[in-house]
């Protein structure tokens, strides 16, 4: 049996007020009356003012529903974590805390485990779905889950305090970080030995690697390996005007 309380319509944070709205709860057709989509929560109420109101982290899921085959009629479909019909929000909402404190080892637990109740909010004119789902998200996204807020910190990082670290662990060794030029002028003999040797390396291999490609630097002679020497001036004009061609 659903139990309808004789409630106040909600008055502050109302982003909707869908009227000749009717309400089906587990199949158990409520009446129409009017749903309030409000910041703290979801009432509906009937015309003699009673009716009943949803906590929104007790709403699992919503949806608009175009099914005709599931349900004769389109409608917003809400899923609530939970039986309405026997208690009302306040008590739902008191019970899902006593849950959260709970460990979980009692059997009245395992028993509600899944239960479910199913609303269906059906609009006279069912153009307003989309304003209903639209206020029921931004009005559900006001109230996040904690479960997901919990996890989201596991993976934040801490900021490395190096001066409280001093005062822990003494002194703290920090890599120095230098600029280019300073980085040239910190090195060892041994170390600038060693550079002039790498550019040198490179140098060579860039050389190289022009002569390999026919690219000739001022440094190269017109000769290649084999001794054959190339003229790479442009032939003359009218050079080759005597020369004989057969035709096939």
């Amino acid at each position: 049996m659903v139990v309808l309380k004789n409630l106040h319509p909600p008055t502050e944070g109302v982003r909707l007020e869908q009227a000749e709205t009717t309400a089906v709860m587990d199949g158990q057709r409520l009446g129409c009356g009017t749903l309030f989509v409000a910041e703290t929560r979801l009432s509906w109420f009937d015309g003699s003012g009673m009716g009943f109101s949803l906590e929104y982290p007790t709403i699992g899921l919503h949806a608009i529903s175009r099914d005709v085959s599931a349900f004769p009629q389109e409608h917003l479909y809400v899923m609530v974590n939970g039986k309405l019909s026997d208690e009302n929000e306040t008590e739902m909402a008191e019970k899902a805390a006593d849950d959260d404190g709970d460990d979980g080892s009692g059997s009245d637990g395992d028993d509600e485990e899944g239960v479910i109740t199913e609303i269906r909010f059906v609009p006279s004119d069912k153009a307003a779905l989309e304003s209903m789902f639209s206020a029921m998200c931004e009005c559900q996204a006001l109230h996040p889950d904690p479960e997901d807020e919990d996890s989201d910190n596991d993976f934040e990082g801490e900021e490395y305090d190096v001066e409280e670290a001093e005062a822990e662990h003494g002194h703290v060794n920090i890599p120095t970080f230098y600029t280019c030029d300073e980085g040239l002028s910190s090195l060892t003999q041994e170390g600038q030995a060693t550079l002039e040797r790498l550019e040198g390396m490179l140098a060579e291999s860039v050389a190289q690697q022009y002569h390999m490609a026919g690219v000739r630097t001022g440094e190269s002679k017109p000769e290649f390996e084999d001794g054959m020497e190339v003229d790479a001036e442009a032939p003359e004009a009218g050079q080759f005007e005597d020369a004989d061609v057969d035709h096939w």
